[in-house]
């Protein structure tokens, strides 16, 4: 007598190859993106005009007077050390300026990040320094004339920052901000002004 043949019955109905790579990729998501590196940001911020050098707000004598910064900024990482928490950005940023005065500035400086403290486990704060760069604005704010009327469209940018994130999402920063103009010590002219300062906060999206 013959016998017909038949399969073992299937304890499951087994889920096709791509099934599973594309869960496997699903679960390491989250860990994939707080890892990654990110290599640019897009962002704002606004603050206010302070009338002393840049570590007057640092020693609380800073007077802000009625002149306000409205920007946009962006950057890109160029540089990461193989062993250290430290990159290097390119940042830009293009501006409004209102109060006292209403000009336009664009600005931009190479900015070194340093990404590592003690508490970055429960909150993730980044130091980000860049003493030399180019900043031009459309007219002299009376704000960064001399005693004889003097000053310059064009000046050093440099800004000083901190910026703060969750651990787990570290793509999303809010920072402070120092933005400041300067004449370099009179290297860029010598009409006896400070520049600017403008003490910001704002938010940065990286990706």
């Amino acid at each position: 007598m013959n016998l017909l043949k038949t399969n073992p019955p299937d304890s499951g109905h087994r889920a096709p190859a791509w099934y599973w790579r594309l869960l496997l990729v699903g679960l390491l998501a989250p860990a994939l993106a707080a890892a990654q590196d990110y290599n640019w940001s897009i962002g704002a911020y606004g603050g206010q005009y302070y009338d002393t050098e840049p570590a007057g707000i640092i020693k609380g004598k800073a007077s802000f007077v009625n002149q306000y910064l409205l920007a946009l900024t962006g950057s890109k990482t160029v540089w990461r050390s193989n062993s250290l928490p430290l990159s290097l950005e390119i940042d830009g940023m293009i501006g409004h300026q209102f109060g006292v005065a209403t000009l336009q500035e664009v600005a931009v400086a190479p900015v070194l990040r340093w990404s590592r403290f003690p508490w970055n486990d429960t909150l993730q704060t980044d130091f980000r320094f860049g003493p030399i760069g180019v900043s031009y604005t459309t007219d002299i704010s009376p704000l960064e004339r001399g005693p004889e009327g003097g000053g310059s469209r064009v000046l050093n940018f440099l800004l000083i920052e901190l910026a703060f994130s969750l651990p787990q999402q570290q793509s999303r920063e809010v920072f402070v901000r120092l933005h400041h103009r300067c004449a370099a010590y009179d290297l860029l002219n010598n009409y006896g002004a400070n520049g600017e300062d403008f003490l910001a906060l704002g938010y940065r999206y990286r990706f």
